[in-house]
Formats: structure tokens, C-alpha cells, sequence
């Protein structure tokens, strides 16, 4: 309402300023005194009701070219209240009058066209942005909306032209973007069983961005489907130097590996060196199952106990309480079960990823974000 109310107030001054010098400026005859109109629309504003001043001022100011401004403020004002219609109305008025420069028209179809992407009509926003970019007017603007209108549409291959080309008019790379899209579209195809043109995508998203992780997962999961484990884990490991955020989405998957391959040694020996690197609590619980097997129960809660007293985190203790039930009484066992029960449902509540660039959570990974559409900042937390 507030940012309404200071937008009228200007308008409602240049209706009256407009009035005033048409009137003086005229050599017709004397029109009837626009003052009432004024005065009315005034009033709507002191009484607070914007939307019957909005109409009254609008229709004293007719479109020209000391007034393209305020009916593009306008309209703008009112797609962000989510007044859409109306917002279309002003823009579409705007398109029509003949007197409007190349340059106001221009910014007018841009409105036009966010007018029309806010309303989801997706078709015609694209239409209006493909003519400013052939015009060659707004071009960066309309490139970045159509982008938008792709990806919502999942024309991943479109996304992948609009970006080329909006990164040569921005001097953005927009490589990563491009990585993405080359992974969405190996996606649809491995559900079509398509396994040569898979690796062709992840090899063109792997040249754009070599620090991928969504690549590399994609192909680390393929390698272990296949039981082709040693090149899996050759590929997983890439993870911890392109982004050793996304370990916990990989360990998983060397775990599997490692127990394919039957070798307890070197499954001991590569959690124990990926723990020096990186002390998560995902490899940390990774290792007390392992020294578990290996050393047994108390061995696992000694070394569970030295972690959480440096790292405490609720998992790890929901896995010493798990470790610590084994061999008391039952009274402790049943205080002690109790507790666990009240803790797994603090852990079904807990987000496990965070977009970086809004702070959206979430419990499953999105490589695009729903709340900023950002790509690749949504990580575990």
C-alpha cells in the first residue's frame, strides 16, 4: 500500500500539471474545468483507496510522450501486487497508440511480455521476447526471460541455444547453467535406455564445467548399476575435489563398491584417509560401522565417543545410543530406547540441503532450486 500510495502521488501531480498546461497551451474553445476529476482522485487518495484514485488518474493522462512513464510505472506497480489483468490492460494501451517512439514501444512489449509470463501465459511472453531479440531491442532482458520460459518448459535443448547466445550479449559464461541442462537432457534420454547418447551429454556438460558434481554423480551411479566398480570408484572420487559439499551424496555409492568388490582392507583404509581429509559426520558414522565389524562394539563407541565430543551432531549420537543399548539393563535400555524415539523424530524433522544463494531448505537434493532457480546452489547441510 505504501509504495502505491508514493507512486499516485506523483501521478496525481501530473495529471493536474497536464491539465493545467493543456489547458493554458490551447487555442480551442475553453473545455469544462478538469479540476473536479482531479479533486475526486485526490480524495481517493487521502481516504486511502488507491485503486478507485489509480482509475481516476489514469484516465486524465492520456498516453504521450511526457506520460509513456507513468503508465509503464504503473503498470509495473500493479504485476507486483499481483494485479496481472490490470497490469496488461496499461501495457497493452500503451502498444496500441501510434505516437510512442521505437524506444517506448520497445519497453513496452518488455513489460508486456512479464506481464504475460506472471499470468503463465508462457506462449505469448515468448512471442513479444523473440521480437525484441530480432529487433535487437532489450536484447539481454528478453534472452534472460526466454531462458526462464525454456526451463520451465524443460526445452533443455532451446536453454541451451538462449545461452550461448545471452552469454555472449552479458559477458556471463554461464557454463554451469549449460553443464545442467546437458545433464537434464542425459536424463531423459537414460530413461529411454539410450546409454551412448547418456555419455554423449555427460561429456558435453563435463566441457562446460569440469567441476560438475551432477555429471559425475550421474555417471558413478551408471558404472555401480553396471557392477563396474572400479571404475566407479574412480569417477566418485572426482567429487571430493569439484565439491566436497556433495561427499554425502557420493559415499553411498563407494560403500557400494567397496562391499561389491568384498574387500574389507581396503574399505577400512579408504574411509580411514577420506576421515583425515574430511571429518563429516557422514564418514564419521561410515567408519564406526566399519571398525564395528572389524574391532567390535566397544571399539566403535570408543571412536564415536572422541568424535562427537569434537563434533557433536545429533545423528552421531542417535548412533551411540544404538551402540550404547547393547549389554545394559532394561530399565537404562528402556530410558535409553525412549530417548532415541525422541531423537529420530528431531532427525525426520531436520532439512538436509540449503540453498546457498536464498536459504531455501529442503530434504532432497534439487540441482535447480525452487524458491531463486538458481543451478547448483541448493547442498547439503
Amino acid at each position: 500500500m505504501t509504495d502505491l500510495l508514493w507512486l499516485l502521488l506523483p501521478v496525481a501531480a501530473a495529471s493536474g500539471w497536464l491539465a493545467a498546461r493543456r489547458s493554458a497551451n490551447s487555442t480551442e474553445p475553453v473545455r469544462p474545468d478538469p479540476a473536479p476529476a482531479y479533486l475526486k482522485g485526490l480524495n481517493y487518495l487521502l481516504n486511502e483507496q488507491p485503486d478507485k484514485a489509480i482509475d481516476v488518474f489514469v484516465q486524465m493522462l492520456e498516453v504521450d510522450s511526457e506520460t509513456v512513464e507513468t503508465h509503464l510505472a504503473l503498470g509495473n506497480l500493479f504485476r507486483r501486487r499481483g494485479e496481472v489483468d490490470r497490469a496488461i490492460r496499461i501495457h497493452q494501451n500503451l502498444i496500441a497508440r501510434p505516437t510512442l517512439n521505437r524506444d517506448q514501444r520497445a519497453q513496452a512489449l518488455l513489460e508486456l511480455g512479464q506481464d504475460y509470463m506472471r499470468a503463465g501465459l508462457f506462449d505469448r511472453a515468448e512471442s513479444l521476447f523473440i521480437e525484441l531479440d530480432e529487433s535487437n531491442s532489450h536484447q539481454e532482458s528478453a534472452l534472460q526471460n526466454l531462458l526462464v520460459i525454456y526451463q520451465r518448459e524443460k526445452d533443455w535443448h532451446k536453454c541451451l541455444d538462449v545461452a550461448k547466445r545471452l552469454g555472449r550479449i552479458s559477458g556471463r559464461s554461464l557454463r554451469a547453467e549449460r553443464a545442467h541442462y546437458y545433464c537434464e537432457l542425459a536424463d531423459e534420454v537414460l530413461q529411454k535406455g539410450d546409454r551412448t547418447q547418456f555419455r554423449n551429454y555427460l561429456k558435453k556438460a563435463r566441457s562446460n564445467d569440469e567441476n560438475c558434481v551432477r555429471a559425475t554423480l550421474l555417471e558413478g551411479r551408471i558404472e555401480v548399476a553396471d557392477g563396474a566398480c572400479q571404475e566407479a570408484i574412480a569417477t566418485l572420487n572426482r567429487v571430493e575435489q569439484q565439491d566436497r559439499s556433495y561427499l554425502s551424496e557420493a559415499l553411498p555409492l563407494l560403500l557400494d563398491c567397496f562391499r561389491q568388490n568384498g574387500s574389507r582392507e581396503a574399505l577400512t583404509r579408504f574411509l580411514r584417509q577420506l576421515f583425515e581429509r574430511n571429518p563429516t559426520i557422514e564418514v564419521a558414522l561410515a567408519l564406526t560401522d566399519q571398525v564395528q565389524l572389524e574391532e567390535g562394539d566397544a571399539a566403535a563407541l570408543h571412536f564415536l565417543i572422541d568424535y562427537l565430543q569434537a563434533h557433536p551432531d545429533i545423528a552421531g549420537i542417535d548412533r551411540l545410543i544404538a551402540l550404547s543399548l547393547k549389554g545394559i539393563d532394561e530399565g537404562a535400555a528402556e530410558t535409553l530406547t525412549l530417548l532415541r524415539q525422541l531423537i529420530r523424530k528431531l532427525l525426520e524433522g531436520r532439512q538436509g540441503y540449503q540453498c546457498q544463494h536464498c536459504g531455501f531448505q529442503g530434504k532432497s537434493l534439487h540441482w535447480q532450486c525452487p524458491s531463486c532457480h538458481f543451478w547448483g546452489s541448493v547442498k547439503p547441510i
